[in-house]
């Protein structure tokens, strides 16, 4: 029985519809890996302005003034939403997800605390290479955790970026004793991948939610332990400029990093992540005028061999 013409102009064909849905996936995924890019972008500027304030800050102060302009920023945003209904598709955080918020915000007390402390020790440059063992950690909760598929290639650039940040843990190229600065910066890492799994999983929750929720509880921590420890605010000018940096380097990075993880996943956000170092040690070097020593360059090198397997996976 031949169909009539009409009926099959109406019908698509099941390639039609596969490369359709083929082709909206990819879109996605694209609009994804930028989403991290530009988080990176915005996470980098992080690293030379903070050395910066750390001259006339405390550690812990800055920590919980960086998330607390994050949340400030993000909550300014987010009652313009409401006001104009916009983003009404966005889900709202539930008591079905109070576990991972508390354990976010706990990490992300943890975190910046750490990442200051080795800032202080160390320089700028080296801390913003040794930002990249954040995805090891990462990736392995993610994986051993939460069950992600972890590729060969990935695992090769997992292995890469390890070593790197064994050669940057390193104070010299003559000596084997190992930096102070460095524990710390990795403790940090260790925080933030741990953080990002839990993350993860409100990603598909408002993310304009999760970045006041991050940067009240984690802001109010670290600045109350700051003060409890007889630590003081700073004066004005500094303190504004420590929450406007907060709310560009932390507010609009962990909102398009939870956009991203939609599509990608923790551990291959975290992948193309990875930029953000290489970011902020070219910012470093222009800022501080620091020239880097041997051990940054090669650090470097077995680094962006690192990200090149990490990204192919």
């Amino acid at each position: 029985m031949i169909r009539p013409s009409w009926i099959s102009l109406k019908m698509p064909s099941t390639n039609s519809s596969a490369k359709l849905h083929k082709s909206t996936i990819d879109k996605t995924k694209k609009s994804a890996v930028l989403f991290a890019f530009i988080a990176a972008t915005f996470y980098a500027l992080s690293t030379p302005f903070s050395k910066l304030l750390l001259t006339n800050l405390d550690g812990t102060i800055l920590a919980g003034l960086l998330y607390l302009g994050a949340g400030i920023g993000m909550l300014a945003i987010l009652l313009v939403y409401k006001v104009f209904n916009l983003d009404a598709s966005e889900i709202s955080l539930g008591k079905s997800e109070l576990k991972y918020i508390i354990a976010m915000v706990l990490l992300d007390i943890a975190a910046p605390i750490f990442l200051m402390a080795g800032l202080s020790m160390s320089s700028a440059a080296n801390v913003s290479l040794l930002n990249n063992f954040e995805i090891v950690t990462t990736t392995m909760v993610a994986s051993l955790v939460f069950h992600e598929k972890i590729s060969k290639s990935l695992g090769i650039g997992i292995a890469l970026v390890t070593l790197s940040t064994m050669i940057l843990s390193f104070q010299s190229e003559g000596s084997l004793s190992f930096s102070i600065g460095s524990a710390f910066v990795l403790l940090a890492c260790l925080s933030w991948g741990l953080e990002n799994n839990c993350t993860r999983m409100l990603s598909s929750k408002d993310p304009k939610q999760i970045v006041v929720i991050k940067g009240f509880g984690s802001g109010l921590g670290a600045l109350g332990i700051g003060l409890f420890i007889g630590k003081s605010l700073p004066e004005p000018k500094l303190l504004i400029a420590a929450l406007v940096l907060g709310f560009i380097a932390y507010g609009f990075s962990v909102y398009l990093y939870v956009l991203a993880q939609r599509s990608l996943g923790a551990s291959k956000t975290s992948a193309f992540y990875a930029v953000a170092p290489f970011i902020g040690a070219a910012a470093s070097i222009v800022v501080f005028r620091e020239l880097p020593g041997l051990n940054f360059w090669v650090a470097l090198a077995v680094l962006a061999l690192g990200t090149y397997y990490t990204n192919k996976g």
